[in-house]
């Protein structure tokens, strides 16, 4: 069963009352991020976890090359300068640090989205992409909780309600 609804507001009511009566909630469709949402939701994501250690890898990746450029395969003595001049690695490592943690991470992201050039979209409704907020709703299939089902969504201000008998995927 999908609820489409107008505003946060409709939609974060029924959402309330909906997990309140035990029900699945496959997915939520907003076009901004809401907080009441993502918190009842459950999911956690772990990718600021991944960012982390691709920064350190990658941190410590880049100044470990730099190092063995400049001091152990091609140390050149110029001006009389030491070969490990660490403090000139500072801002390239930090660029180059930067570079490695948003381009692993997209890669990140996109895999475990499943998110990947030529895939065709399931849009569950026209007006998810758009303005409209969309509640996709996992049911037992009986009729009981299907009425009951759409009388919490349009008590709550439900501008409309597809009942549909395949899961959503």
């Amino acid at each position: 069963m999908i609820g489409v609804f107008d505003n946060e507001f409709d939609l974060v009511k029924a959402f309330e009352k909906v997990k309140a009566r035990g029900v699945k909630i496959d997915e939520v469709y907003t076009p901004y991020p809401i907080h009441e949402i993502l918190e009842g939701m459950g999911k956690k994501t772990r990718i600021s976890h991944a960012a982390f250690f691709y920064g350190l890898f990658g941190a410590l990746l880049v100044l470990g090359g730099m190092y063995y450029a400049a001091v152990v395969s091609w140390p050149l003595n110029f001006g009389g300068k030491p070969f490990n001049t660490f403090p000139s690695f500072i801002v390239v490592t930090i660029v180059a640090t930067i570079l490695i943690v948003t381009l692993a991470t997209l890669f990140t992201f996109s895999a475990r989205a499943k998110v990947f050039p030529g895939k065709q979209a399931r849009i569950v409704h026209p007006a998810a992409t758009n303005d409209k907020f969309v509640m996709v709703l996992l049911t037992d299939g009986s009729a009981e909780e299907a009425a009951a089902l759409e009388r919490i969504l349009q008590e709550n201000g439900a501008s409309e309600i597809i009942k549909q008998n395949e899961p959503h995927g």
